[in-house]
């Protein structure tokens, strides 16, 4: 009986321990020597670039966009589900856009495609600076302007729907006292192949729309969970997330957690076994910590920067 009491508290204090687990080192926009952790220097090969789309008030002035995500290698990806805490900026100018979202580059020959969906503050799309359930979707080509929302077909809205594109979702977390969050999913149905979008932080999950099939053709993929800014060159950047560099404070640093992936038959799971990499283009504005494993909350990290940003 004795032995067993030790069994037990050695388990439940195994449960509690809360697992940092960095799959792939963290690289920078330009790929330099990188330096880990532990102070030893790295050299990767050169990443996948990441352009971002250009903003549906540019006409030929350029856009500034930085990031803070992980992300996987290209390879068979059918989906991810994350929460993504919920974030005020009530001072954010009109010409700026912040967010966080869920994102597939779908590989078109030698072109890649993007979906997305998330929330993110746009004044100059809505004219206030509401937090709003956003999709996105380009093709072929990802320096052309693709479409947000419903502006022209893509995303294909559920009827009855609990969030329809560009609807505004409350309440925001408060710093230092309460998180809130919104947990969504971009996943391959694997009946028909359109890219199905669930919300799942209510009573039962929330079908909310698709991306066709044709969006996202092919086989091999990138997933990221991304953090990211929008401003005009020659301007300052947004806040990001809580507007505070990230912490292992939920009630203080923006996050994604309970990140899970999806397989060819719709069903999710975590992400052990997955290899990620921490993609952040510039470290002295906006950050993201390790993604890591904690019980309760799953793999998870936090991200985040102030405003001031400097293109």
């Amino acid at each position: 009986m004795g032995g067993d009491c030790v069994v037990i508290s050695v388990l439940l204090c195994f449960l509690c321990i809360t697992f940092h687990l960095t799959f792939v080192e963290s690289i920078d926009v330009d790929v330099n020597l990188q330096t880990n952790e532990k102070n030893t220097t790295l050299l990767r090969p050169k990443p996948f670039h990441f352009p971002w789309r250009a903003n549906i008030m540019d006409e030929g002035s350029g856009i500034i966009s930085h990031y803070a995500m992980w992300h996987t290698e290209l390879g068979q990806f059918y989906g991810l589900r994350s929460d993504m805490s919920i974030w005020a900026s009530p001072n954010q100018e009109t010409s700026q856009e912040s967010g966080a979202s869920l994102q597939i580059y779908c590989q078109d020959g030698e072109n890649y495609n993007l979906i997305q969906v998330g929330i993110h503050i746009s004044p100059s799309l809505y004219h206030n600076r509401d937090i709003r359930f956003f999709t996105y979707w380009t093709i072929s080509d990802l320096k052309s302007k693709g479409c947000y929302n419903l502006q022209c077909p893509g995303f294909v809205s559920a009827s009855r729907a609990n969030l329809v594109p560009g609807q505004a979702i409350a309440p925001p977390s408060i710093y230092g006292e309460q998180d809130h969050y919104v947990r969504l999913s971009l996943n391959k149905d694997p009946n028909f192949g359109d890219w199905v979008v669930y919300r799942h932080d209510l009573q039962k999950p929330s079908f909310l729309g698709h991306f066709p099939n044709k969006l996202c053709p092919g086989t091999r993929r990138i997933q990221a969970l991304t953090g990211f800014v929008n401003y005009f060159k020659n301007a300052h950047g947004p806040p990001m997330g809580s507007g505070h560099f990230p912490d292992y404070d939920d009630k203080k640093s923006a996050y994604f957690k309970h990140i899970q992936n999806y397989n060819p038959n719709g069903h999710s799971s975590n992400l052990f076994g997955i290899p990620m990499v921490k993609f952040i283009d510039r470290l002295d504005c906006y950050r993201a910590n390790n993604l890591f494993l904690e019980y309760k909350r799953g793999y998870m990290f936090n991200y985040g920067g102030p405003s001031g940003c400097v293109g």
